[in-house]
């Protein structure tokens, strides 16, 4: 057997594929490594320390090491991800390696993200096997060029409005809770509506109406399980003004009532402890 004796500047640890069954949320932890996330399909809510990123389809996300970071809210029933732990070597007597990692996004959107797939799909592959070799690393280090390549331009995800799509849907993370329309959010934005529509669309995968639905209810969850508030409140806090369409909105995007959701996750909580 060939036997391939290269120095790299990395160390994969371990890797995998989480498949959510719409229960439960991603532990808090602080790791010693680094960990990279890529988001095959759903959204991925996490905190890292102080902030709360949103890692959509098509995504990835590092995460720091000594850095704490917890789930917000529960795992959605769509959600499907990779999730890679690694080192780097050297990396504080290296200047230089650590600067041309930092170079790298720490959330972006690929320009290929079926490439990425396949990547990881690879890795897990290469995981597999008994006798461990340098493939792991080479995949990660393919993986991490293509996400250095999107944050210098070289990728698709340089397209004509996505720096529009990515500031409107900043908007809707930091705003869901006021008064939030597709007309309103063009005219802050300077734009068409219907442009903004078709370049959020093609970006995100999904209509500025569903985005902002989908951030509302991700914090209707968090506020149904941690506080005793009352609906109305729930409803009002999260941007809806109308008790009735907060309640058709909840049960499209989580498939239970506000009220039959709080029941299925205090009933699971307890029974996990």
């Amino acid at each position: 057997m060939l036997d391939l004796s290269i120095a790299l500047p990395i160390r994969v640890q371990n890797g995998g594929l989480f498949i959510s069954r719409g229960i439960g949320s991603h532990p808090a932890r602080t790791l010693s490594s680094w960990e990279l996330i890529f988001v095959e399909r759903g959204t991925l809510a996490i905190r890292e320390d102080d902030v709360l990123f949103y890692v959509n389809a098509g995504e990835s996300l590092l995460l720091k090491p000594q850095s704490r970071h917890i789930g917000e809210g529960t795992f959605p029933d769509d959600l499907k991800f990779y999730w890679l732990h690694f080192e780097l070597l050297g990396e504080g007597a290296n200047p230089a390696l650590h600067n041309a990692f930092m170079t790298i996004p720490q959330h972006t959107t690929v320009g290929s993200p079926q490439y990425i797939i396949s990547l990881f799909r690879q890795f897990l592959h290469e995981q597999e096997n008994r006798h461990r070799s340098i493939a792991l690393e080479c995949i990660l280090l393919l993986i991490l060029q293509q996400l250095a390549a999107a944050a210098s331009g070289d990728s698709a995800s340089e397209e004509p409005g996505v720096a529009l799509a990515w500031r409107a849907q900043q908007m809707i993370r930091t705003r869901y809770h006021l008064s939030l329309s597709t007309s309103q959010l063009a005219r802050e934005l300077h734009c068409n509506a219907d442009y903004l529509g078709r370049v959020f669309r093609r970006v995100f995968n999904l209509t500025l109406t569903a985005s902002i639905h989908r951030q509302r209810i991700l914090a209707a969850e968090k506020l149904l399980v941690s506080d005793s508030l009352p609906l109305q409140e729930v409803a009002l806090r999260c941007g809806f003004n109308e008790i009735g369409y907060f309640r058709q909105v909840f049960r499209k995007h989580t498939g239970l009532t506000p009220a039959g959701w709080k029941r299925r996750y205090c009933k699971e909580h307890i029974n996990s402890g």
